[in-house]
């Protein structure tokens, strides 16, 4: 029982080349498998998304702006009123607006708490709803 084990002359045929088989056989599968698995990914997801109206933006609101002077005096919108009364009727006919405009009090840093109050107060009681106060940055100091 002999047992041949390689050609008997030597290594004159040696065989030094990669066996690619092996390899393309692998590519073929990977190449399959990617095939196969692209139409999944590119299902789309159906969304019910909100419609979009075609509104235009919102009109700025309109802006009234109120001092109050250190003395009393009230200036609306850069002009001194005279009274109480021709102040009273201005809120009256700006709370008749629709919509209504924003009232932005600035009172001097010397104005009195009680005639800041007594502009608030008629403001209120004439049916002004949007009033704030603007300028509070000079009290920071």
């Amino acid at each position: 029982m002999a047992m041949s084990v390689g050609p008997s002359g030597g290594d004159a045929d040696v065989f030094l080349d990669i066996n690619t088989t092996p390899l393309i056989d692998v590519m073929l599968v990977l190449l399959i498998m990617l095939i196969i698995t692209i139409p999944i990914q590119t299902h789309a997801v159906k969304l019910d998304m909100p419609r979009g109206d075609n509104l235009p933006p919102p009109v700025p609101p309109e802006v009234i702006d109120l001092e109050v002077d250190f003395d009393g005096t009230v200036i609306w919108n850069g002009t001194i009123v005279p009274s109480h009364t021709t102040l009273r009727s201005y809120f009256i006919r700006e709370a008749r607006k629709v919509p209504q405009p924003e009232v932005h009090i600035r009172p001097h840093r010397l104005s009195k708490y009680d005639h800041v109050a007594n502009v608030l107060a008629a403001a209120q009681r004439l049916g002004i709803q949007r009033i704030g106060f603007v300028g509070n940055e000079q009290y920071l100091e």
